[in-house]
Order: structure tokens, then C-alpha cells, then sequence
């Protein structure tokens, strides 16, 4: 979600206009399988409840597959990127006293860190320390994010912290969505709107934590996500996936296939049937292999209903929505999950084929440590060249084409994995996004994502 609220004056100026807000406040019941019930006070945990064998996916992983380094990096993302309330609060003294407006009575509550927005006053604070100044704000992406990567890691205290951020902005403002943007613990919020790629993340995270400790108040709130996100997010018609719940996306819908997340759908569709999930699973891959057929072989940032490359309506990627770029980047990882888990043979043909671009002779050659893979390829070169890489390989850039290879190259994914095992966190004040994706795509590729049933 990095590239698409960059217009700030632009998005201040419609706040009035994007405001998500529900007046739905039925807490919806188990379809079935009655489980424990979990604390019914929404600012306490529940507790784990026990737990299911471990699966095994009959897909193979990397001979240099490694747990311990997908938790080393892990646990260097948390140290840099990851900040409790308490913790912020000797940070940011002179608004301390604002934190329990929108998050007292929760405990403990966490929020990812987003990189620094020097020309954001929104996203900078008057601090003491240096490193936190201009790193005031969080975006539910990262919330999402780290709700993923604390359920995988078993790094339940995380888990929650950052679960009792999203629930409590969202009890506070009577939305299903946890707003796009908010300035650290504050109510000061630039951007009310939803990110679908993040709703999608934080329900699914809680339904895996639901199937892992059968803990009914993980379920409950998931299932209101569910709801609202098939009410708003969901094409009625089309059944494809907008990218937010506000007009601009729905008027002109302009998708992003980065936010497509099979496993998600198939959990909703495991946990809801009161809606079409499955459809919107089969239509979604339908639209991505139209997407992919009609180009390169590599995906653009932004497509329009018709399955071509096109600049989204806020304007923030008008000279590079055709390029397999910021936002496409987690494709692999999306897609990689679900044939990990599923084996979709949907998700074998993606994969295969952005794993046969990239390897091919006239690019990296076989060669996952290539300089090739810092490129940024053309959907479609009549509407645009390739982006010139630089002289290194971004770490999430080599994580992303290294998963290509799940699927069917075994070469080059023992090659790569053994690679991005040697790679770690930059921990800077603008490295969120690369960051959190290394972490993400290295618990995948080190055997970390354990089917909870």
C-alpha cells in the first residue's frame, strides 16, 4: 500500500468525503463447530484454548530451508519496526496523556512502525529520539502485516498487541476497517479509507488464530471484518476485489492484484457462507491469468476491468502503474501461500510463468543472484519500458522472485533460498516495506507456514 495515498493535500481536503463508518454493531455467531469461548471484554486477551497437529504440506521447500533464520529476521524486524504504547509513551511525552483517548482499557497494544515521512507533519512528532521522530505514523497494511507474521512466528504477546490497535480504532470509529493511515497512538487520522490488502490480512490472521487455539473472540471479530469487507471491498457484479471501500475505487474500479490473497478467500469461505467466497476466489484468478496472458509474463502495479495496465484514480503511480514494481512485489508471496497450502493449480501456472520470465537465458539466466532481478519489467513494453535496476538486488525484490520457483524449479529455489537466508533487516528509518517483506517471505520460504487444520 505504499504507493497509494501519496497525494496528502488531496486526501485531507476529501476527508469528510472518505470516512468509513458502519452503525452494524451485531456480533455475528459461529456457523459452526462450537469452540471455547474466549473473554468477552474487548480490551482483554483470551487465552489459547489448544492447538491442532502440525500440517504438512506436500509441497517441497528448500534443501537450505531454515526456521531458526526466518526467526532471526523476525526478531531483527521487531527490535527496529515494531513499538508498544507504553514504549511510545516515553518517546512522545508531550502527547502521552492523548494514547487512552481511542486505546485505554487495552493491554497491550502495538503498532508497526511506518517508514519516515519527512514532508508528512503528520508523521513527524516532537521526540527526544532521533529515530522515532519522523516515524509518527502507521499504516493498517503494516498492522495486517504483523498480525501475519506474529501468528506464524507464535509470537502471541505481538499478535495481540497489534489485533488491540486494530479492534480499538476500529470500536472507536464504528467501522469494520482499520483506517488507512493514523499518526502513532492518536485519533490525529490523515486517512480514514480502508486498504483491502489489510482487511483481508487481519481477518485472516484472526481465523488461523481461531482454528490454531479455538478461541471464539478471534473468530467474532474476524467475521466482522468478513462482512463488511464483502459489503464494501467486493465488485458486486464482477465479484473481483476493489481496492478500498470508498467511491474512488468503485466509480472507475482500478485493481491491484497484490491485494488478491487466496488463502484469505478460502478462509472466509471456510468460517462464512452466507457469502460467495469461492466465487470471488475463481473470479479473481480468472481476471490475474487474463492479467498475466495478455502481457510480458510479469504483472503491472494497477489494471483496469479490462485486464490492462492503467495509472489508478488518485494518480499516484502515473509513470509507473505498468511495471511489475512497489505493489506487484508481493504477488509471489500471495500466490506462493496458497500453492503452498493448497496447490492450486491456478496458482502453479502464475507462478510458473514469472518464474520462466526471470530465469530465462536473455535476463538471470538461472541465475537468482543476478543483478537482473533488481529490474522492473514491463507488463507490456508499447506502454512503457523497463525501469532500469540499480546495482543491487533488493532483499524483498530477491525474496519475491525466489518463491517463483515453489512450484517447479528446484534449482532455483534451493540457489535463492540459501541467498536470501544471508539477508537481513535494514532496520533504517525507511526501510518498513522492504523490511516487513523480507520477514514475510522468509518465514515462507523457511518452513514457518504451518496449516493450523
Amino acid at each position: 500500500m505504499n504507493l497509494k495515498k501519496l497525494l496528502w493535500p488531496v486526501f485531507c481536503g476529501m476527508l469528510a468525503l472518505t470516512m468509513a463508518c458502519s452503525s452494524d454493531s451485531t456480533t455475528p455467531t459461529d456457523p459452526g463447530n462450537p469452540q471455547p469461548g474466549g473473554d468477552s471484554n474487548p480490551g482483554t486477551n483470551p487465552s489459547d484454548g489448544g492447538g491442532s497437529a502440525a500440517y504438512v504440506s506436500p509441497v517441497a521447500l528448500s534443501t537450505s530451508a531454515n526456521k531458526e533464520a526466518a526467526s532471526a529476521v523476525y526478531n531483527k524486524w521487531l527490535e527496529w519496526h515494531f513499538v508498544t504504547k507504553t514504549a511510545e509513551a516515553q518517546y512522545y511525552q508531550s502527547i502521552a496523556n492523548k494514547f487512552d483517548e481511542v486505546f485505554g482499557g487495552y493491554d497491550p497494544v502495538g503498532r508497526v512502525i511506518w517508514s519516515a515521512q519527512n514532508g508528512n507533519s503528520a508523521c513527524t512528532v516532537n521526540t527526544t529520539n532521533s529515530n522515532m521522530a519522523s516515524r509518527g505514523c502507521t499504516v493498517s497494511e503494516g498492522i495486517g502485516y504483523g498480525m501475519v507474521l506474529s501468528y506464524f512466528q507464535g509470537d502471541t504477546q505481538t499478535f495481540h498487541a497489534l489485533w488491540n490497535f486494530s479492534r480499538a480504532l476500529r470500536a472507536y470509529t464504528g467501522s469494520p476497517f482499520t483506517p488507512w493511515l493514523t499518526s502513532g497512538f492518536t485519533y490525529s487520522i490523515t486517512d480514514r479509507s480502508s486498504a483491502t490488502d489489510a482487511d483481508l490480512d487481519i481477518a485472516a490472521s484472526l481465523v488461523l488464530m481461531h482454528y490454531k487455539t479455538g478461541v471464539q473472540d478471534y473468530l467474532n471479530d474476524a467475521l466482522v471484518i468478513i462482512k463488511g469487507i464483502w459489503e464494501q471491498e467486493v465488485e458486486q457484479t464482477s465479484l473481483l476485489l476493489l481496492s478500498g471501500d470508498t467511491d474512488i475505487w468503485k466509480k472507475d474500479p482500478t485493481f491491484n492484484l497484490s491485494y488478491f490473497s487466496p488463502v484469505a478467500l478460502r478462509l472466509f469461505a471456510m468460517v462464512d457462507n452466507a457469502h460467495n467466497w469461492k466465487g470471488v476466489l475463481d473470479n479473481m484468478y480468472a481476471y490475474m491469468k487474463k492479467v498475466q496472458d495478455a502481457g510480458t509474463g510479469v504483472f503491472p502495479d494497477w489494471s483496469d476491468a479490462a485486464g490492462a495496465a492503467k495509472n489508478p484514480p488518485n494518480n499516484s503511480a502515473k509513470s509507473t502503474y505498468f511495471l511489475f514494481n512497489k505493489e506487484s512485489v508481493r504477488i509471489p508471496w500471495r500466490i506462493a501461500w496458497d500453492y503452498y497450502w493448497f496447490q492450486d493449480e491456478r496458482a502453479k501456472a502464475i507462478l510458473d510463468k514469472l518464474n520462466a520470465f526471470i530465469a530465462d537465458p536473455s535476463r538471470a539466466n538461472g541465475d537468482p543472484t543476478s543483478l537482473a532481478l533488481a529490474k522492473m519489467y514491463s507488463w507490456n513494453t508499447s506502454v512503457g519500458a523497463d525501469l532500469k535496476g540499480g546495482s543491487a538486488v533488493p532483499n524483498q525484490w530477491l525474496a519475491a522472485w525466489c518463491l517463483t520457483g515453489i512450484s517447479g524449479n528446484t534449482d532455483w529455489l534451493n540457489k535463492c533460498t540459501a541467498a536470501v537466508n544471508q539477508k537481513w533487516p535494514s532496520n533504517s528509518s525507511t526501510s518498513y516495506f522492504s523490511d516487513i517483506l523480507l520477514s514475510m517471505y522468509s518465514q515462507l520460504l523457511n518452513g514457518l507456514y504451518q496449516r493450523p487444520f
